[in-house]
């Protein structure tokens, strides 16, 4: 059975959660999902891969077709999830702002740098990193903190970025860091975490 969802116009994460709903519910073997935005492709093929579907992308127009289907010798969708290793503390840090405290703008850019670059100190806990909001800004290709969060990338820290707000302030293009991710991402994560920290 073939499924096809018309996501166009729809902001994240509603086709992630369209697409989500038909896989449970409807189980088909082949399912087709139409997004007319970058953030939405992306996510929605990922969120495919995540559910072990081989997924293909075409483009026609400004719209993209993303085709999810059942591999050979591969179960119907079965759910996969990332949890943390039993016995081990899992921390989320969620940055929703490029400067950190309210007040002198200056000193709050200077304080979130010295935050990032602390962030080390939390060891193995530390298990997400996610920005949303104007803390998207500080994934681009200009912000002066990118080395230290792409340090954390290689350090092994799964860094997650709002696709919602990267496609808001114009910024999808110039994200060099982390993966572009949605709201259903997002509230999975702080689920499976022990402890979620706003900064």
């Amino acid at each position: 059975m073939t499924k096809e969802i018309d996501c166009r116009g729809l902001a994240c994460p509603a086709p992630v959660l369209q697409t989500k709903e038909a896989l449970e519910k409807e189980h088909p073997s082949v399912i087709i999902v139409v997004v007319d935005n970058e953030a939405s492709k992306q996510n929605v093929s990922r969120f495919m891969e995540s559910q072990n579907l081989e997924v293909t992308i075409k483009q026609e127009g400004t719209d993209f077709h993303i085709i999810g289907k059942i591999g050979e010798g591969v179960d119907p969708v079965t759910p996969v999830t990332e949890k943390p290793e039993a016995g081990q503390k899992k921390i989320m840090v969620m940055v929703a702002n490029d400067r950190m405290g309210q007040g002198d703008d200056e000193l709050g850019e200077k304080l979130m740098k010295s935050f990032l670059k602390t962030l080390k100190e939390m060891g193995e806990e530390l298990w997400r990193l996610v920005f949303v909001n104007n803390g998207v800004k500080l994934t681009i290709e200009d912000s002066d903190v990118l080395p230290v969060i792409q340090q954390l990338e290689k350090d092994g820290i799964h860094i997650l970025v709002c696709g919602t707000c990267l496609t808001h302030f114009n910024l999808l293009d110039s994200k060099q860091v982390g993966e572009t991710t949605n709201m259903l991402d997002i509230v999975t994560a702080m689920q499976l975490a022990d402890k979620v920290i706003n900064i």
